[in-house]
């Protein structure tokens, strides 16, 4: 998998984590494009207000490229691909400060909050989702088996 964006804390644990969410998830992540941004809490609260008119700042934000079920997979998307054979899931955007201050309040490390609030919005772009029980479940189920298999647990 690509991750493009601008350089970021714990580039390579994520490009590894989600080498490892691939494997679990059995999706083949060869020619396939995302790109991951920081930004300040001011900039996340905007982009939370303009597309889930939400008035406030929020650890991470994804833009999903595809209308993505979490039950297909990326092979049902071939016709999406770009003419390199590159193909996008979206953008995700996470708060460093945000980040940052929840590793403080949960006891963990910062990268361990990083690299899960990365796979958080990796997992949306790939059509999981939080909003009923089941499927929060299901999605928090798939993170915890990818990050105890990445080697990094609650």
């Amino acid at each position: 998998m690509i991750v493009d964006g601008k350089i970021f804390p714990y580039k390579k644990e994520i490009e590894k984590l989600f080498d490892m969410a691939g494997q679990v998830l059995k999706e083949n992540f060869d020619k396939v494009n995302l790109s991951l941004n920081f930004v300040s809490d001011k900039q996340i609260q905007t982009l939370n207000k303009k597309f889930r008119n939400i008035d406030r700042a929020t650890d991470v934000l994804s833009f999903p490229n595809l209308e993505k079920k979490s039950t297909q997979h990326l092979v049902d998307f071939e016709n999406e691909r770009e003419e390199n054979g590159v193909l996008f899931l979206g953008d995700i955007v996470i708060c460093k400060k945000i980040a940052y201050a929840q590793a403080k309040e949960y006891g963990h490390s910062k990268k361990r909050e990083v690299c899960y609030l990365a796979l958080h919005g990796l997992l949306h772009l790939l059509g999981f989702d939080h909003i009923e029980k089941n499927d929060e479940k299901e999605m928090m189920s798939v993170a915890d088996k990818i990050m105890t298999k990445f080697g990094v647990e609650r």
